[in-house]
């Protein structure tokens, strides 16, 4: 599957993925800054933003759109830093290809399970007839019947585009995220571990990952670091992007070695 991208920058290397229901555009103002560092590629998801949609939402599938990325890009090596879903996406690609990265930074999510969480804001998207709908205000006023923040009501009406004739449409797979959606719960699991450098940023106010899930992060990734962001929830880079960017460049750079006289 060829993924929708962009690129900014040069230097080596850092791959940027988005969470559900995100897409690539949610990363370009923290993606400009990491640009003048790395050679940045935001890149959507399958089922998201303007890549192609499938019925295999699986995070197999998805981290298999990734090697297929690298090796088209002539990618053999690279960062892989992912939020939530695409941290998920990422940390799948690391234990099977522990080669193909560098460094990882996996941004709020754990390699465990999740409970359906997300399965009732896919259904309120789902129950929007938007050939009904004119103007955004209007999609905005029924979305909140089902859900209370603003903040969030925007970041999901991100998904609504306009079609040619000036109706709404969904660039996201919505239809087909909500069928499938309990593919998106399971856990990431291997039988081996990936022993690459990889940073696990968690937002102070989020419960995504209780300090209970650092010994299952750790078996699978032996040389985790945790960064907890304060004042941070679940959206950790747009919560907090000062120290989310400083956090991350701070371990995706390469470190000085220690003077010894």
């Amino acid at each position: 599957m060829k993924l929708h991208f962009r690129t900014m920058g040069d230097g080596f290397p850092l791959i940027v993925l988005h969470g559900l229901l995100g897409s690539l555009d949610n990363w370009q103002p923290l993606g400009r800054r990491f640009a003048a560092h790395f050679k940045v590629f935001a890149v959507d998801l399958r089922n998201h933003g303007q890549s192609p949609h499938s019925e295999d939402v699986s995070y197999d599938a998805m981290a298999a759109d990734l090697e297929e990325f690298m090796r088209t890009h002539g990618l053999p090596r690279a960062h892989l830093l992912g939020h939530s879903m695409g941290g998920k996406v990422a940390m799948q690609f690391a234990l099977r290809h522990p080669d193909r990265v560098e460094k990882l930074v996996v941004v709020d999510i754990s390699p465990r399970a999740y409970p359906p969480r997300h399965a009732r804001t896919l259904a309120a998207l789902l129950a929007l007839d938007l050939h009904t709908f004119q103007r955004r205000e209007e999609l905005d006023a029924e979305l909140a019947r089902s859900v209370d923040h603003a903040e969030v009501r925007q970041f999901l009406l991100k998904n609504a585009g306009r079609d040619a004739h000036g109706g709404f449409h969904w660039k996201a797979n919505i239809r087909g995220l909500w069928e499938s959606y309990e593919r998106l719960t399971v856990a990431v699991t291997s039988e081996k571990s990936c022993n690459r450098p990889a940073l696990f940023v968690c937002g102070e106010q989020s419960d995504y990952v209780p300090a209970a899930d650092k010994d299952l992060i750790r078996r699978l990734f032996p040389r985790a670091e945790f960064c907890v962001i304060a004042g941070a929830g679940h959206w950790v880079q747009a919560d907090q992007p000062e120290m989310f960017y400083a956090s991350g460049l701070k371990f995706l750079l390469p470190r000085k070695k220690a003077f010894a006289p």
